[in-house]
């Protein structure tokens, strides 16, 4: 293309820093909240959809890396957590220090420069140590520490990566407590006061323990951000269940289906009744992909219109899932010629692109070249909507693309 316009990526990823909670939390729990420590891996491993690290103890042999430690939890930075700059038959399933990562990972300097190299103008970031819906929070014990600790990141992510130094170029997405649906909407309402247009939320919510979005648990969650326009972002592994087909598969199969949880929960959402309930609810799927969607709204329609009165959803969705979607719904992508060449059948309002910096799959530093060579046949001003246009729009952001 003779010009491709400057990207905003909606799904790419920061590593915390080792200072986000100490600097944050009250003293008390600085021996308890999230800190890092140096130790061995004594052992790792990713099969069948579940990421098992065992921590070693000091002289113990094995590998150094640094590990996030928070009450009984030992998460070690690995490799796939910031894999750019490095061969793609390099990139291993290993521990890793800070220093062993590229700094753009967790500093915004170094991000906003790996950004221009990339053609990227403004990206959204998902956590790491928190998880993509700080279920890293969720499961711990102490629900007061816990509170804390998703109220200090959103403050580090708002205040220090997302403030003076990013020049509006890094754009917030916050968490919430989500075992209280009612402190959940109280952090929402906090933080959309401040600009914040955007909430991680967990794609499957029961793989999590928590209530589905077929009852009305959520509903004062599901409330706040209808009223304050923040978007609910859902990324794959949001759920802390990757789809597998078996304990012994190996990561690649997982790797290849995880389109699958964003599938699944797209239906739920479809067929909830939410939309009905908040007319001006929007979510996003990260990382999902979108050439699956043409046929999973295609089916939606048909058990809708044929099978609605006996699979339950008659009394409470009242229009066609297509139009909900069109309404209500965005798929990200980063790398998807299928989806491109479909695109009349999910709808150009309805897709952003991302590039996944710095993860493993991440197209940095080459996204402008792969969607030139996907988009080439699709009109300029198409490009511009789906590069950029899409995500102005939902995010709230200047017409410059800045977070302001």
């Amino acid at each position: 293309m003779a010009t491709f316009p400057k990207i905003i990526s909606v799904d790419d990823h920061t590593v915390e820093p080792p200072h986000v909670w100490l600097d944050r939390l009250p003293s008390k729990y600085h021996g308890t909240g999230p800190r890092i420590v140096r130790a061995p891996v004594k052992e790792m491993s990713f099969v069948g959809g579940k990421f098992a690290p065992k921590m070693g103890a000091e002289g113990d042999d094995g590998p150094i890396a640094d590990w996030w430690v928070y009450e009984d939890l030992h998460r070690p930075l690995t490799r796939l957590d910031t894999a750019v700059g490095h061969s793609r038959d390099d990139i291993r399933l290993e521990g890793i220090t800070y220093e062993q990562m590229r700094p753009g990972s967790f500093s915004v300097p170094e991000r906003l420069a790996d950004m221009d190299l990339n053609h990227v103008q403004s990206a959204l970031c998902f956590p790491t140590f928190p998880r993509f819906c700080g279920q890293t929070f969720t499961e711990a014990k102490d629900r007061e520490l816990g509170l804390l600790g998703v109220r200090a990141y959103n403050d580090w992510m708002v205040e220090e990566w997302c403030g003076p130094q990013a020049q509006g170029r890094l754009i917030p997405l916050t968490l919430v407590p989500l075992w209280d649906a009612e402190l959940a909407a109280a952090e929402v309402r906090r933080n959309a006061a401040r600009g914040v247009r955007a909430v991680c939320f967990s794609e499957i919510p029961p793989h999590l323990g928590l209530p589905s979005i077929h009852t009305d648990y959520w509903d004062p969650f599901l409330r706040a951000c209808d009223e304050t326009g923040t978007v609910i972002a859902m990324h794959i592994g949001s759920s802390s269940k990757m789809p597998s087909t078996s304990a012994d598969a190996p990561p690649a199969v997982g790797s290849t289906i995880t389109f699958a949880n964003c599938c699944f929960s797209m239906v739920d959402w479809l067929m909830s009744g939410a939309f009905d309930r908040f007319p001006h609810l929007k979510i996003m799927y990260a990382e999902g992909q979108i050439g699956w969607i043409p046929y999973i709204l295609e089916r939606a329609h048909v058990v809708w219109e044929e099978n609605r009165a006996w699979g339950g959803v008659a009394d409470k969705v009242l229009r066609p899932p297509a139009e909900l979607f069109a309404e209500h719904v965005h798929g990200c992508f980063f790398d998807d010629a299928f989806g491109l060449r479909n695109l009349d059948a999910i709808g150009v309002g309805n897709v952003l692109y991302e590039t996944d910096y710095p993860h493993s799959d991440s197209t940095w530093p080459k996204s402008r070249e792969v969607g030139e060579s996907q988009m080439g046949h699709l009109p300029p001003d198409v490009v511009e909507r789906i590069v950029r246009g899409n995500a102005i729009e939902l995010l709230g952001l200047t017409g410059e693309g800045l977070w302001a």
